[in-house]
């Protein structure tokens, strides 16, 4: 699984090397202040986990860091180079690839179409141009396989995979196709322990291979399964910025339920 991985880096990174750096990043929508003073790093060969509950900033930093939206304040850049991408297509040309989490695939299509849409493999020139069916076929088989994903039948629609094998194939094709970074948007809020275990296991081996890997959750355990570093998101700001060595998984668990906000409720209410 690791050696897929490292095939298609575009370039060896080194560990620990910075990949994507945020300085007091903040982002506002009119009035609306949804991001404000962010500071964080993304480095080769480590997960970045992002946690925080609905409204906490989450996909505002995600959007950021893709291409979507461009930020309004603080610098963001990419190998040490000031950046403000201006679509989701010049982000994946720096090598930031974004897995959704309604992973941007067509359930009726079949599981080959899916690992190369978009990018699809053709012959001849346009509008004439066909499409390269059968190398398309084994480059995707081959690929799925190499990471321990063998399905019955490379045609079959990708929506009758199980919902961990679909986010492996979804994280596989953002790799084939350049990725060095991998930012991952609740890969396993929809699954169960096994399909989470899955996908957790790839998250891991990404970061061996030298990616650095941006994984947002709201689940402090799956983050500190695979995490080297975490950072939680309050209301657009941070609240906890440590790394795996600074902090437990029960501080993590407590911080995520409210910290000391809970502690305090939980005397208000035995009074």
């Amino acid at each position: 699984m690791t050696d897929t991985l490292a095939s298609h880096a575009d370039h060896e990174l080194n560990r620990g090397e910075p990949l994507i750096e945020m300085d007091d990043v903040g982002k506002s929508y009119g009035a609306i202040r949804a991001l404000r003073g962010i500071n964080l790093r993304v480095n080769a060969g480590e997960v970045t986990c992002v946690l925080g509950d609905n409204g906490a900033g989450k996909s505002t930093l995600i959007k950021i860091m893709s291409g979507l939206h461009p930020h309004n304040d603080g610098s963001l850049r990419v190998d040490g180079k000031e950046v403000s991408f201006s679509s989701p297509r010049e982000a994946l040309s720096h090598g930031i690839a974004t897995v959704y989490q309604d992973l941007a695939v067509v359930s009726l299509m079949e599981v080959w179409r899916n690992f190369f849409l978009g990018s699809e493999l053709t012959a001849g020139k346009y509008p004439l141009a066909g499409l390269k069916v059968k190398k398309m076929k084994e480059i995707a088989d081959a690929e799925l396989r190499k990471m321990g994903i063998v399905v019955k039948d490379i045609n079959q629609p990708i929506g009758t995979l199980s919902g961990g094998q679909r986010q492996c194939v979804a994280i596989a094709r953002a790799v084939y196709f350049g990725a060095r970074v991998l930012i991952l948007d609740e890969p396993t809020a929809a699954l169960g322990v096994k399909q989470s275990g899955v996908v957790l296991k790839y998250v891991a081996a990404a970061r061996d291979a030298g990616l650095g890997v941006v994984f947002i959750t709201h689940n402090p355990h799956h983050a500190y399964l695979v995490g080297d570093h975490f950072v939680i998101l309050k209301l657009g700001a941070t609240t906890l910025d440590k790394t795996r060595a600074q902090v437990s998984l029960d501080e993590l668990t407590r911080q995520m339920a409210g910290g000391d906000e809970l502690t305090e409720l939980s005397h208000e209410l035995k009074r």
